[in-house]
């Protein structure tokens, strides 16, 4: 991956330079943010700036430590060793990044440990070896401390191995120019759906289990620029994807039509 490769990415503030220090100083990073407000595009495009390949594992409750790390199987009869992607990316010199790694296992934090201090190793237990770090690697972690559902944290002794920042939805200019610029729609149609984004996270009456994110209006600029009507682009990018709760749901088309 190059950086004329890169992925679209607007900064917000010096998020770019600390990643840039962060990887410099092999200083493992923590982004702490909602859903949907622009960690993983951030990650990508920092890859890609750096020249680095990117090995991205998206955590959930089911992901184990031989997951990420490796196992062996069988094949053509004999038993033969896969590295799993965090082994992949420790070998490769690869940014490493774990989306949600507080869903993940309390096994993998543990995996995780002696690459995010300077050690920048991982033991493979089963496989009797112990991979260092080639340069370039970096560990990178997300997750979103306000998560509603879930209700999971990271431990401060997990915490504190990270330098970390905090991302947050942008301002109504910024998310519009956000939109125009992921999509190329009209103008006009940017800065209404980032109104629109506006309004919605602040309805704290509506009780939705999560904000609309950036992305979701990003669908919808793509919809309208397709073709789709506003409102119904709007319904099914944004309304449909945010509740499944029919007087929800009537009062956030309500919110649409008064933006658009």
């Amino acid at each position: 991956m190059t950086a004329s490769a890169a992925p679209y990415y607007r900064p917000v503030r010096d998020e770019c330079a600390i990643f840039e220090h962060a990887h410099r100083q092999q200083l493992p990073l923590l982004l702490k943010g909602p859903t949907g407000c622009g960690k993983s595009r951030f990650v990508e495009a920092m890859a890609a700036k750096l020249g680095r390949p990117l090995v991205t594992v998206a955590c959930h409750d089911e992901t184990s430590a031989v997951d990420l790390a490796g196992r062996h199987l069988i094949r053509g009869g004999e038993t033969v060793w896969q590295d799993g992607p965090v082994t992949r990316a420790v070998r490769q010199g690869a940014i490493l990044y774990l989306d949600e790694i507080a869903e993940a296992r309390p096994d993998v934090i543990v995996v995780l440990h002696p690459l995010s201090d300077h050690r920048r190793r991982i033991v493979l237990e089963g496989h009797d070896e112990e991979v260092v770090a080639a340069d370039g690697f970096m560990l990178v972690v997300s997750f979103n401390p306000g998560y509603q559902r879930g209700l999971k944290e990271l431990k401060p002794s997990t915490r504190q191995r990270f330098v970390a920042m905090a991302f947050d939805y942008p301002s109504p200019e910024l998310e519009a120019e956000i939109v125009l610029g992921e999509v190329g729609c009209e103008p006009k149609v940017a800065k209404r759906l980032a109104m629109l984004a506006q309004k919605l996270r602040t309805l704290d009456a509506l009780g939705l289990a999560e904000l609309p994110s950036t992305r979701l209006m990003v669908d919808a600029a793509k919809l309208i620029r397709s073709g789709v009507e506003p409102r119904r682009a709007c319904d099914v990018a944004v309304v449909q994807p945010l509740t499944d709760d029919p007087a929800i749901a009537s009062a956030l088309r309500d919110v649409v039509a008064l933006a658009l």
